[in-house]
């Protein structure tokens, strides 16, 4: 089920001076004093990894009934000028489990935009987020990926605790790619669905095959806010 970069069908981090892609590697940056932790994996001898959906242009219906069902602790990482009116899906979502958390307003690339642009983008979702659902997320994660210091510093005064990257990417037809380290899943894999145009399976697809493949590994999903605070 697993593919690599070398395979052609991931990408590999980027270079600090780079984006990254919302389905390939994360561009990493630098972290300063007192700026949140950048993750990607989380250590830990549970058996568990953590399952993170990005934007909120997916709304499969059959994908709430699975969240419910199989009571998975998903992380859903929403901007604001995707979701749109479909923030009542989300509201759903919640109320069977799932977590809500901040991806910016409108999807830019972070890197080398301006503090006052990226803090407007990242708080003005913790708003966003907080007007709707009463919530304040703790979690963000950077379009593509791609972020900087400066990234760092606003994310920090919205409130942000950690931001959150993937090391593994669930693909449109369901395949897993890996931005680093070996091609296979391990406990504390943080997995990163992004929302495709169109993709060969749906949302509840996709992961009720990821699920297949965890539980023959004797993996499960774990809630990442337990783990990351």
């Amino acid at each position: 089920m697993g593919k690599g970069a070398g395979d052609g069908t991931g990408q590999s981090p980027g270079r600090p001076d780079q984006g990254g892609s919302d389905h390939g590697g994360p561009a990493q940056g630098h972290r300063g004093p007192g700026s949140p932790p950048v993750v990607d994996h989380v250590p830990t001898r549970d058996k568990v990894v953590f399952l993170t959906y990005d934007d909120g242009a997916e709304r499969d219906p059959r994908f709430i009934d699975l969240v419910r069902r199989r009571r998975l602790p998903v992380s859903m990482f929403l901007t604001d000028s995707v979701v749109g009116p479909g923030y009542g899906h989300f509201a759903r979502l919640r109320s069977v489990g799932a977590s809500l958390q901040n991806h910016t307003l409108d999807h830019p690339a972070l890197r080398g935009l301006p503090y006052a642009g990226q803090r407007a983008e990242i708080c003005g979702q913790q708003r966003k987020l907080t007007s709707r659902f009463g919530i304040r997320p703790h979690l963000f994660r950077p379009p593509y990926g791609a972020y900087d210091a400066t990234t760092l510093r606003a994310a920090a005064d919205c409130g942000i605790a950690a931001v959150v990257l993937w090391r593994v990417t669930l693909e449109g037809d369901g395949t897993l790619t890996y931005v680093r380290g070996a091609h296979r899943l391990a406990p504390g894999d943080i997995i990163s669905v992004p929302a495709g145009e169109i993709p060969p399976l749906t949302l509840a697809e996709r992961t009720t095959r990821l699920l297949r493949e965890l539980e023959e590994q004797g993996l499960r999903v774990g809630r990442l806010e337990d783990y990351v605070r």
